[in-house]
């Protein structure tokens, strides 16, 4: 389905807020699309299950929000993704999306990844924030034995002592040995886990040097989580970009 000889861009809001804000980002995806002649996928979810605090707001849940996704892919004409939890979600989010994305802290999950293997389509399994590139060797090949080649994986940055990640690029080589399309998660590896009080932080003003780092040791695709208002975003806001920057983001990785 994807050209695998061009980047491929990944972006949407954190989580599903409201059918206003994926209508909003949705109309700017397809914008860009035409404008820069670049694949882009929408990317939100409907489900936040490891939100630091349990107070945090999580989503509208799997019926609703696949519904709402479906919606966003017949209306804008653009393929869709969205993350899985739990094996049991495989199933209704493969008849939906193009493109099933495994969280980082699940990479090692083998029920997790079998599930998402059988629905057929892409798995983007995102490197836990504990593994080395080399690493992610084991998680593709459960995948692939279970009867799908088509695997991506992402890199997320490692874990820095406490509420801090790094970067290591030279995963990003190591990771293209293993699969050849490798996804720089641009907003996520500037998160700093927990460290805003019951929240994750974040660094937004680095997402466009991580990008073009990544470019620099062979990125091939690109994750942004982006939001009109990112410090209004009711997930992630810190590390989210504004949904105004992106075109110049992606302009300048082109």
């Amino acid at each position: 389905m994807f050209d695998k000889s061009k980047p491929i861009f990944i972006a949407g809001p954190c989580v599903i807020e409201s059918a206003e804000l994926l209508e909003r980002v949705a109309e700017e995806l397809v914008r860009l699309r035409r404008k820069l002649n670049v694949e882009i996928v929408f990317k939100a979810s409907f489900d936040k299950a490891n939100r630091t605090s349990i107070r945090s707001y999580r989503g509208v849940g799997l019926e609703k929000g696949l519904a709402m996704i479906a919606d966003i892919k017949s209306r804008y004409g653009l393929p869709v993704t969205t993350d899985i939890h739990e094996s049991c979600q495989a199933e209704a989010v493969g008849q939906v999306v193009d493109i099933v994305q495994i969280p980082a802290f699940l990479c090692r999950q083998t029920d997790l990844l079998v599930a998402a293997a059988k629905t057929g389509k892409t798995v983007n399994i995102k490197k836990a924030q504990f593994l080395s590139g080399a690493d992610m060797l084991y998680p593709v090949q459960k995948v692939r034995e279970s009867g799908n080649p088509d695997v991506w994986l992402c890199e997320r940055g490692n874990i820095y002592g406490y509420n801090n990640l790094v970067v290591d690029f030279r995963n990003i080589p190591d990771m293209l040995r293993i699969t050849d399309r490798v996804v720089m998660d641009c907003t996520h590896s500037v998160q700093r886990p927990g460290a805003a009080g019951g929240k994750t932080g974040g660094n937004r003003e680095f997402v466009p040097a991580m990008a073009l780092a990544a470019k620099a040791f062979g990125a091939n695709g690109y994750f942004f989580e982006v939001h009109p208002d990112p410090d209004k975003a009711l997930s992630d806001g810190p590390n989210m970009l504004y949904l105004k920057d992106l075109e110049s983001v992606i302009e300048s990785l082109l």
